[in-house]
């Protein structure tokens, strides 16, 4: 495109950050919908945390189906499906009057409609940009902090000002006006637009090996990848999810509560920005062990919090380390299979990790139920944080690439 236009890329990331924002802000939105839901229908915070596994299962299935859709129907469409299956999911969710309705709702119908967003929209910058691919990633991913940051208060809020119903009624609506308008502006890649890739293409790094859908599925480096990411999700998801209700049992008030995982959001931010920033120049798998490493110390300091000083600050840190693995996967996914199957090969990545995800939540609501306490919940997480750096650890960069940080040697 001509020097003096925008790069169209960049309009396709603002649109990503702000359909991710509203679509897993809402997904996390249920930890605060947590004490109040379990105040006003008597259900069980196990009972609840279940939709949340049966939430990330079918956002795990779905994100898998979306990355194989996007790869043959474009990430535009599948986007909007998912825009108004979000929408529909909260503004039912708001009606329900037993526990298998909120299953139904909030579980099946949120959880697929989310699943269009992350896989398809990742898969879909790395077409953009080739030379800054993991800040690219790292934007898209930086959606998941902000939705957190800003639909964390702004739900409580709402429950404050109204109650559990009229909040999420506003969310399916507020999903609506955010995600159809920006899935619009989507493009499915710079072809789309008469333009290339933000970085000439030789700036990648290393060849890309070429793989079908079905080898990639069956190949050692997919199956690393994917339980590394399983068990760095089912580390954080249960501290992530639980957090508000945690604080406040320690005694720290509800809207400050709430601002707790706001502030972790907030600090997931930067943790994915400067996660893109490192792997672009030290390498994708020295960075995710650095960040699971920091984070599996995060989950358990966690042991020793009480006030609401002390959950700031390891809130802050916390969001950093899960913030700054997150991309990372994205990465390492396209460094190994490229560009032609990324969105089925990284959905099926997803998939797995989104498993971890629904396990950690509904394993911290099944914990406190069963000892009173979250305790029982850091020890766990910890342990499986730590498995999580050992996996990594036996990556291996792909053959034929270059040192990080340095142009591939001519023979």
């Amino acid at each position: 495109m001509p020097s003096h236009k925008l790069f169209y890329g960049w309009v396709v990331l603002g649109a990503a950050i702000l359909t991710i924002t509203m679509g897993i802000g809402t997904l996390f939105s249920l930890g605060v919908f947590l004490k109040p839901v379990e105040e006003a229908m008597g259900w069980s915070r196990g009972a609840i945390g279940s939709v949340a596994l049966l939430n990330w299962l079918i956002f795990g299935l779905g994100s898998f189906v979306s990355g194989v859709l996007s790869d043959r129907v474009g990430t535009r469409t599948v986007v909007l499906a998912g825009g108004l299956l979000l929408g529909l999911g909260l503004v039912l969710g708001s009606q329900v009057t037993t526990l298998w309705q909120f299953y139904l709702t909030f579980g099946l119908l949120v959880g697929t409609g989310v699943s269009a967003f992350y896989v398809p929209l990742t898969a879909t910058a790395t077409k953009w940009f080739s030379a800054r691919r993991g800040l690219a990633v790292g934007i898209v991913s930086a959606g998941n902090g902000l939705g957190i940051l800003v639909l964390s208060p702004l739900t409580r809020f709402l429950i404050s000002a109204f109650d559990w119903r009229t909040a999420m009624l506003i969310l399916g609506d507020l999903a609506w006006l955010v995600v159809i308008p920006a899935g619009l502006l989507i493009r499915n890649s710079p072809v789309d637009v008469g333009a290339v890739a933000h970085g000439d293409v030789s700036t990648d790094a290393g060849p890309i090996p070429s793989h079908t859908a079905g080898s990639a599925l069956r190949s050692l480096p997919f199956w690393t990848i994917a339980l590394t990411h399983f068990a760095c999700c089912a580390a954080h998801s249960g501290p992530i999810f639980h957090m508000v209700a945690h604080a406040m049992d320690q005694g720290v008030a509800k809207m400050a509560a709430a601002t707790v995982l706001g502030v972790s959001g907030f600090s997931s931010i930067f943790g994915r920005l400067g996660a893109g920033l490192l792997a672009d120049r030290f390498g994708p798998r020295h960075t995710l062990v650095a960040t699971l490493g920091l984070q599996a110390a995060m989950i358990f300091l966690y042991l020793f919090t009480s006030d609401l000083t002390t959950f700031y600050a390891l809130g802050l840190v916390f969001g950093v380390a899960y913030g700054g693995a997150m991309p990372l996967y994205a990465v390492l996914t396209r460094e190994r299979f490229g560009e032609r199957v990324m969105g089925t090969i990284y959905g099926g990545v997803f998939f797995i990790s989104s498993i971890g995800m629904g396990i950690g939540s509904f394993a911290g609501g099944y914990i406190f139920d069963l000892l009173g306490s979250y305790r029982g919940l850091y020890l766990g997480s910890f342990a499986i944080g730590m498995t999580a750096v050992v996996l990594a650890l036996t990556l291996r960069p792909p053959r034929g690439a270059p040192a990080p940080g340095f142009p591939p040697v001519l023979h």
